[in-house]
């Protein structure tokens, strides 16, 4: 039987600086980008309600890793990308994180989808779109996730939203759009309903 949540059993798995090192034995993957400072890893804690499940750095950008984190034996894993767009970061390693990420992301039949985070005030930066063109090029479904929606009122945040689903729909691309706040809790459901979709939650695990 499924917990209602079974995200809240995510633990670490292994990290990862180059594909060879990249686990075997995952079956379905669903991964995590965003800029640096737009919230993934509170994000990801959230949902698994887990405060330090994700680290949250004070210094954006100093995770170089793709971190694994297995939900269940099933080979189920949430897997955090490296933040990105994040102008401090010496070129040469954003380089490196640049083709660690393409190469996942390219050649990786595991993964079921990702999570694009964006903060809602600040949407659709350039590195996100890079994100949508190479996610609509691979065929690889996305949901956007527009975290700190608690930063804005709600009229607000809902016109950020529309915006979003606008502008993404009149660049040819395909995902789906969300407010969501870490701090507020609010959007969780949602989330957690695209997840369970892309993980086959609820049909495989009910005729096993």
């Amino acid at each position: 039987m499924m917990s209602a949540n079974p995200y809240r059993q995510a633990s670490f798995l292994t990290s990862a600086s180059r594909t060879s090192q990249l686990p075997e034995d995952s079956l379905s993957e669903v991964a995590f980008a965003g800029r640096s400072n737009a919230g993934k890893s509170s994000a990801i804690n959230t949902l698994c309600e887990q405060k330090a499940l994700a680290r949250t750095s004070k210094t954006p950008g100093r995770t170089q890793l793709i971190n694994f984190f297995t939900i269940d034996d099933q080979g189920r894993s949430l897997v955090d990308l490296p933040g990105y767009g994040y102008a401090k970061v010496p070129e040469n390693m954003r380089r490196e994180w640049q083709q660690l990420m393409e190469s996942y992301l390219s050649k990786r039949p595991q993964l079921k989808g990702l999570i694009i985070i964006m903060d809602i005030r600040h949407p659709l930066k350039e590195y996100d779109l890079q994100m949508l063109q190479w996610c609509d090029y691979m065929g690889t479904p996305v949901h956007i996730l527009l975290t700190k929606a608690d930063k804005l009122k709600t009229g607000a945040a809902s016109q950020q939203v529309m915006y979003v689903r606008k502008a993404i729909k009149e660049a040819g691309y395909v995902a789906s759009v969300q407010p969501f706040s870490a701090l507020k809790k609010t959007g969780v459901n949602e989330l957690k309903k695209v997840l369970d979709d892309w993980f086959e939650f609820g049909t495989q695990d009910e005729s096993a």
